[in-house]
């Protein structure tokens, strides 16, 4: 592969980025450069792939089945998406293995960290069939890294990452700063995402979306992951609305019984086929679908939460423990559109508890999941799902 290429920042110029970190006597070891190998790919997804309610241990009742049911003029419960995925290099012919503390990240895209003035490059391969980017929220990015287009007064070499073509790829660089960091008060972590923002609407509700993690410098380990926690989950309260999706026409021909009898003038979630494509998600999975969410009693677990694009108010809630977020003890917290949160919590109520959306309809609509909380002492594979 020999992807189009970003320029690079003067290392003078990075230095200035990176603040006051990377200056003076005493400070931290200078950052390193952590580079992912990503493409956005082209799957069939399956919301719930064990085929019933994984809440009630039974078959899907009637509101499951609306958003679940294959018809002559419904789609079910697969869909072509596309989906961020880690290769393990810049040939991009193999898929890095997903570890296993990580596989309930689903159909969000591999996690990408760094460390307070480390730098982030993100080779970047577009497998689909239209154009793509990424785009990063939080982290530094100069024009020729911002993975957006508009209307700016730039050109040439500064507008080659806004829509990386089918078949094409780019290099993008990210500068983290102190202003990327958490700040005073907050915990050793701070959550970011990425998503494509060639055409926003339906590039994220086709799947293109993935979490970022900055740890601050003298809180983090030499793989980027905070000193001062055990296990870190990220779940992302997604609202699917697979009516603006990419794929639409390709779901419809795909997986419809009588595609020709599909309305297109109901894409609508008023509407029962608009209503059907509306997909209340946690990493991709409905009613209770989502598997990994497992820690042991006595643990330091940080939940890091997203929410996507779509007109999204979300209250997650857990069962059974409580958390620590934005500087209050609680066991419900609030999700706006595009809303990142992280959460502390030191589980000491061992069992299997409901983790969901406490807005009715999105929890009817298939926004909840279980976690499971093992005794202390316990090993991983004596618990859990």
């Amino acid at each position: 592969m020999t992807p189009r290429t970003a320029l690079l920042l003067p290392a003078a110029s990075a230095a200035l980025i990176l603040g006051c970190t990377m200056a003076g006597a005493g400070a931290p070891p200078p950052g390193v450069t952590r580079t992912y190998y990503v493409a956005a790919d082209e799957v069939e997804w399956d919301y719930a792939p064990s085929g019933t309610n994984r809440i009630t241990g039974g078959p899907f009742g009637a509101m499951e089945s609306f958003v679940t049911a294959q018809g002559p003029d419904r789609i079910g419960k697969v869909y072509r998406k596309s989906v961020f995925r880690e290769y393990t290099d810049e040939t991009f012919t193999q898929l890095k293995p997903r570890p296993a503390e990580w596989q309930h990240l689903g159909v969000l895209g591999p996690l990408l960290r760094g460390a307070v003035g480390d730098t982030i490059v993100v080779m970047f391969r577009n497998h689909t069939t239209y154009p793509a980017s990424m785009h990063p929220h939080g982290v530094f990015y100069t024009k020729n890294s911002e993975g957006a287009g508009s209307s700016d007064g730039t050109n040439g070499a500064d507008t080659a990452d806004d829509a990386v073509p089918p078949g094409g790829g780019y290099r993008y660089v990210w500068p983290i700063p102190e202003r990327a960091g958490p700040s005073h008060g907050e915990p050793s972590t701070a959550l970011w995402m990425y998503h494509s923002h060639v055409n926003e609407e339906l590039d994220v509700n086709a799947g293109l979306m993935g979490p970022l993690i900055v740890t601050r410098r003298d809180a983090a380990r030499a793989d980027g992951t905070p000193n001062d926690v055990d296990r870190e989950l990220v779940v992302a309260f997604y609202e699917f609305d697979e009516n603006f999706s990419r794929h639409l026409e390709t779901n419809i021909k795909a997986y419809a019984g009588k595609p020709a009898s599909v309305n297109r003038a109901e894409l609508f979630f008023w509407t029962p086929f608009g209503g059907s494509n509306f997909k209340e998600s946690m990493n991709g999975f409905l009613y209770g679908n989502l598997d990994g969410l497992t820690m042991t009693q006595g643990e330091r677990v940080r939940w890091y939460l997203l929410a996507s694009t779509n007109f999204e108010v979300h209250a997650p809630h857990w069962h059974g423990n409580t958390v620590i977020a934005n500087h209050m003890r609680t066991d419900v917290t609030s999700l706006t559109t595009m809303g990142m949160l992280v959460a502390d919590m030191v589980p000491d109520n061992p069992g299997t508890w409901l983790f969901h959306c406490h807005v009715n309809v999105h929890q009817n609509g298939g926004m909840i999941a279980q976690y499971t909380v093992r005794p202390a002492g316990e090993t991983a594979a004596g618990g859990g799902r």
